[in-house]
């Protein structure tokens, strides 16, 4: 079932000196419980694809439809809101909240949804332990490891129930024996729990893990393979 589909969408900056098509009219659907990588040279426009799907930014043309609802057409206010309850989002640079511990930094985006505090707890508690962090549940970001903050970062995409969780070089700032673990962790999530990933990557460990790999080369899908 496709979950996310993309129509003729493009994308144009510097409109109104020289134009330049980060993406140009393409056409893309993902199915539920993918595990996808996209791949492309710098300026292909794999982040801008990425945060175009994630509601951060804004095409110049075509549309995006999440469930049936087309998210060119909500208003920045409706976006925010969109985003919380539909849209997990990892980070290269993990964007945990340094004051709060890896509990608060998970349960946060909860808070905002109105989680009572029993679910809070339980659910948080779950999804430490799901990327083995259980035992750092009170540890503040500058008390772990770059691989352990971006375990942290991926259990807080998932504390909202997103529909699917998009991972802009979610390796890039980690050693290989972190980035290994990583990658097992959300490949066992993807495949024991259907969670859908999508990945913007230049990393042959995230390529040769996922099961789709779609290349983009100036705004344009080059191929988009799906393997066996």
């Amino acid at each position: 079932m496709n979950i996310i589909e993309i129509k003729n969408l493009t994308k144009v900056y510097d409109e109104k000196t020289i134009p330049v098509y980060a993406l140009n009219g393409i056409n893309l659907a993902f199915n539920e419980g993918e595990f996808t990588s996209i791949v492309g040279p710098s300026g292909s426009g794999k982040t801008t694809l990425l945060n175009l799907l994630g509601g951060l930014d804004t095409p110049t043309s075509g549309e995006i439809r999440i469930d049936d609802t087309n998210i060119s057409n909500l208003s920045s206010r409706q976006l925010i809101g969109f985003r919380m309850r539909n849209i997990g989002f990892v980070f290269q640079s993990f964007n945990l909240i340094p004051v709060l511990t890896a509990k608060e930094n998970v349960e946060f985006i909860m808070q905002l949804q109105g989680v009572n505090k029993e679910q809070r707890n339980k659910r948080t508690f779950d999804l430490l332990k799901s990327v083995g962090l259980e035992e750092k549940i009170n540890s503040r970001p500058n008390k772990l490891s770059g691989g352990q903050q971006q375990r942290v970062a991926v259990a807080r995409a998932l504390a909202s129930k997103p529909k699917f969780i998009l991972a802009d070089e979610p390796t890039a700032n980690l050693d290989s024996k972190s980035a290994e673990n990583l990658l097992h962790i959300m490949e066992k999530l993807n495949k024991e729990e259907n969670i859908t990933f999508i990945f913007s990557t230049h990393d042959a460990r995230v390529v040769a893990k996922a099961r789709r790999v779609i290349t983009l080369e100036d705004g344009n899908i080059v191929s988009d393979v799906i393997k066996n």
